[in-house]
């Protein structure tokens, strides 16, 4: 049974740093690029960045570069999302999901993606 829980998050004032968690059991975890996601309220879902299974990484969100770094540790299954300088307009509820397979190893599209962890909340006060 596929099982995603991602932690992390939570409120933060502006210019602080949070870093996100995401575990995903039951899945070959190698096989697949990771990705993550996040949703402000009435927004629709973005793609943040993507990491592959190696390690290249592809950042989707031009407001976030310089600022969050995804990595991944495939012996603990695991994908972590580091945010630093954080602002305002970092606020909403962060995703990780894996890649489907398809002809691109990264993709910004949702979409493209399955086994969605829950969201975690990152709100920053200004």
């Amino acid at each position: 049974q596929v099982k995603v829980v991602q932690s992390g998050g939570g409120p933060v004032q502006a210019g602080g740093s949070l870093k996100l968690s995401c575990t995903t059991f039951g899945v070959t975890y190698i096989d697949y690029a990771m990705g993550w996601f996040r949703q402000a309220p009435g927004k629709e879902r973005e793609g943040v960045l993507c990491i592959t299974s190696q390690g290249r990484i592809t950042e989707y969100t031009d407001s976030v570069k310089g600022r969050f770094t995804i990595s991944r540790d495939n012996a603990k299954n695991t994908l972590y999302l580091q945010m630093t300088s954080l602002n305002p307009e970092d606020t909403a509820m962060y995703f990780c999901a894996r890649k489907r397979s398809g002809r691109f190893p990264c993709s910004r599209v949702p979409s493209n993606f399955e086994g969605w962890g829950h969201g975690t909340q990152v709100t920053v006060s200004s």
